[in-house]
């Protein structure tokens, strides 16, 4: 099966082929074949996951030349190893229980087809994205998993909250990938391949100076900062919330976010010959974790405290990454490389259930806002217990799956004193936050009479999957499970095997700070033995500041999108003014030069030309009465002419006595011509005027 993984991704694609052109008229058809086609992918995965395990992890590759330009070749191909294994059954569990979910919470949607087409397309970019083979083809889809977002995240367009969310998304994420395109050259440029492979040998083997290689992993890393949400460009994933819940449980659990850590992951090579850029990793990755869960601690909108603990958990993965990075840059052992890719995988299951929790929620109470719910432990037995299943699992609660790959990330931070600290401050804001939603959410009395009245659980194709990833949030991370001969390291690790043994005394201080997070939400929130409202007033301006998110959107609007906006107005007003001032005066100018042409041409040039027809024409009818057919008449005009001649021939002071006789005849001549003309002439209009009258 692993020859043909290729034709995982194609799947969703003719999905997407057959529901846009054929199916769209039939909604529950289009639906129907959307879903067969995503669980065909997803029994494929798990048939590539088995030969993966029977390889022993040996990596597969297959790929063909479509192209070259000079030295440099471009190629398709897949790779399939053990991490391409992994996030094949991630994508694909997560994208099938997506789409069953949309049966339900999508039903009635006058876009109902569009919306699962637009699924379909998404998981095969995402899917391709994993099976690339080479740095030109990743960047291929992961161009395309941010168009697929942007379609999804502003689907309900007619909504302007919806479709400035999907714009925010994309222009951010565009700012990340300018330095993953810059990234991508220096490799090409100093490697001279695509290849992921052939990169690697070569930076392994020195090609690049360490400066050169410092500066292209950053680059790279610039992409992963955006697709995952980290600082600074961690902004627009809590308002890609504005999309069908569905979207956004794909989006934060196995997708979009989930590509940047993959990202990481996959360019590990890169990060590892370069401790700077690998210490770059981590830190971006811990300021983000504590900046996300500090402000999850206040916010009321159901899906914003899951969007930023999503922000907050790609932090902890990054920032595991990094570490790794760093300490094998330094020759030490680390364990972050298998703890990010661990808690990538079972936070897609925790987090997915999560989202489609809150959705079904919100279908039942038609509100995000968690201070209008409460009680609904009673009226929604499987969407509480499971969102609780899951909450507890994010909280790293043994022997839950996000216990595990939480304490796979103390321990990988155990070198770094500074980051276990803030790791396990985050991990006690998490616990916080997630149960501080559970008891607002599902607990105590009802806070909105009406809301709660209207409750009701939502149909079997919702709570399906929400059981499904229910057992996965337990039972995931026991891969993991050091008893097991390391089962999840040995299978998914880069360089050699992390055989390091548990660390209970690590596993119970993380445990401690995770059960006192829960306890001290269940004395604020249900037991009510310390006020909420009493705290947020004592420590207001930071109650302030972590409800208005740090203020990062006034301060962008501020400093970027106002001075943007500013300069782009005053070359609106430029290009206006004066480049189209320039085109039209120079416009107006020649039709003025044309006007003026024309006008001479009309009465200068034309009437030169016409009066000297009119001169001609007029002489022409005043000389044809010299035309009288009279014989005595043309012998006196040859005589007048030979006076005339004769006159100009001699010279007056020689022929004094015979200038005046000649003078005299000939002007006795021309009299005589004119009196004969104006006869003819009166003769000839008498006839005219008879033969008119006949």
């Amino acid at each position: 099966m692993t020859e043909h993984a290729y034709l995982i991704p194609l799947l969703p694609l003719f999905a997407f082929v057959m529901v846009v052109f054929f199916l769209r008229w039939k909604e529950p058809l289009a639906a129907g074949f959307s879903i067969a086609m995503i669980l065909c992918t997803w029994v494929m995965s798990i048939w590539v996951l088995i030969e993966t395990l029977a390889r022993h992890g040996e990596p597969y590759e297959f790929f063909f030349y479509i192209t070259s330009f000079a030295s440099l070749n471009f190629e398709i191909g897949i790779l399939v190893d053990p991490l391409t294994a992994m996030m094949l059954i991630v994508v694909t569990t997560v994208g099938s229980c997506v789409q069953i979910y949309s049966l339900g919470y999508m039903k009635g949607d006058p876009k109902f087809s569009r919306f699962f087409a637009y699924l379909s397309l998404f998981c095969f970019s995402m899917l391709g994205l994993v099976l690339a083979n080479n740095f030109f083809m990743i960047f291929i889809f992961w161009e395309l998993v941010g168009l697929t977002s942007y379609l999804l995240i502003g689907f309900w367009s007619e909504k302007k909250v919806a479709a400035d969310a999907g714009k925010k998304a994309f222009i951010t994420t565009r700012i990340g990938d300018l330095g993953f395109i810059v990234g991508l050259l220096l490799v090409a440029a100093y490697c001279g391949t695509f290849n992921y492979g052939e990169v690697f040998d070569k930076i392994g083997a020195g090609v690049m100076p360490l400066g050169v290689l410092t500066m292209a992993a950053i680059f790279l890393f610039c992409g992963a900062v955006g697709k995952s949400a980290q600082f600074p460009l961690h902004v627009w994933l809590p308002d890609a919330m504005e999309g069908p819940t569905p979207v956004s449980a794909l989006i934060h659990a196995a997708t979009m976010v989930a590509a940047g850590v993959y990202l990481v992951a996959r360019f590990m090579n890169v990060f590892i010959g370069s401790a700077d850029a690998s210490m770059v990793v981590a830190v971006i990755g811990i300021i983000t974790s504590v900046l996300a869960a500090s402000i999850a601690l206040v916010q009321n909108d159901i899906k914003r405290v899951l969007a930023y603990s999503t922000v907050s958990q790609l932090g902890y993965m990054i920032m595991a990454l990094g570490l790794y990075g760093y300490d094998t840059a330094q020759g030490h052992h680390s364990a972050g490389y298998v703890a990010g890719t661990l808690h990538l995988m079972t936070h897609a299951f925790f987090k997915g259930l999560l989202f489609l929790g809150a959705g079904s929620v919100i279908h039942a109470v038609h509100t995000n806002d968690i201070q209008e719910m409460g009680g609904l432990f009673r009226k929604m037995k499987a969407t509480s217990i499971t969102f609780m299943i899951a909450s507890l699992s994010i909280a790293g609660i043994f022997p839950l799956s996000g216990f595990w790959s939480k304490d796979e990330i103390v321990v990988a931070t155990s070198h770094h004193p500074i980051f276990m600290v803030l790791t396990l401050t985050v991990a006690f804001m998490t616990a916080f936050y997630m149960w501080r939603l559970c008891f607002l959410t599902f607990f105590g009395e009802p806070r909105d009479a009406e809301r709660y009245e209207h409750a009701h659980e939502s149909p079997k194709s919702m709570t399906g999957p929400l059981i499904v990833l229910g057992v996965l949030s337990v039972v995931a991370g026991w891969v993991a499970l050091p008893w097991l001969h390391h089962g999840f390291s040995s299978f998914v690790y880069h360089g050699e095997v992390h055989h390091a043994g548990p660390n209970y005394l690590l596993m119970l201080i993380s445990t401690v700070v995770a059960v006192s997070g829960i306890v001290l939400a269940w004395l604020v929130y249900h037991k009510k033995a310390i006020s909420a409202d009493a705290l947020a007033e004592k420590f207001r301006p930071i109650h302030t500041l972590l409800y208005n998110k740090y203020y990062f959107d006034e301060l962008y609007d501020l400093i970027l999108i106002r001075p943007i906006l500013a300069f782009g107005r005053f070359w609106w007003s430029f290009d206006a003014r004066v480049v189209d001032g320039m085109v039209n005066g120079t416009g107006r100018a020649t039709i003025l030069w044309s006007d003026l042409k024309e006008w001479f041409d009309v009465h200068i040039v034309d009437g030169a030309v016409n009066g000297c027809g009119w001169v001609v024409n007029q002489a022409a009818s005043k000389l044809k009465y010299l035309q009288t057919g009279a014989v005595q008449f043309y012998a006196l005009f040859m005589l007048l002419m030979i006076v005339a001649v004769a006159l100009f021939k001699f010279e007056m002071t020689r022929v004094a006595t015979t200038w005046p006789v000649l003078t005299a005849i000939f002007f006795s001549g021309v009299v005589l011509l004119g009196l004969l003309v104006r006869q003819t002439a009166n003769k000839k209009k008498t006839a005219d005027v008879l033969e008119s009258d006949k």
